[in-house]
């Protein structure tokens, strides 16, 4: 299974473009912070993560506020054939209740 849920900012985002395909897709970098806890230990967790949206969804995310706090679904994939890099898929986003700035995270 490869499924990825987190809250996030938007903090980087490209304009919509089409792929030669004719498929919508808007190029963006979202971040996390949030307390979690390990091995009974509160730990910090933040990360920084390149991201798409692609297809249906490219018109809803490209309109949303940059700066804005989101709920994020998706899936990990290679940047491309050859990279070891990964880069998040978004499936679906929403509003998340939590406010920007606190903890971001379950």
């Amino acid at each position: 299974m490869n499924h990825l849920q987190f809250v996030g900012l938007i903090t980087e985002r490209e304009v919509l473009r089409y792929t030669p395909a004719g498929l919508p897709l808007v190029n963006a970098v979202l971040q996390h912070s949030s307390q979690q806890m390990e091995a009974g230990i509160a730990r910090l967790a933040e990360f920084e993560i390149s991201a798409v949206a692609a297809g249906e969804i490219s018109n809803r995310f490209s309109g949303a506020a940059l700066g804005g706090t989101y709920e994020f679904t998706g899936f990990l994939a290679k940047k491309n054939r050859h990279s070891k890099s990964l880069v998040f898929h978004i499936i679906d986003f929403r509003a998340a209740l939590t406010a920007p700035h606190l903890d971001t995270g379950a």
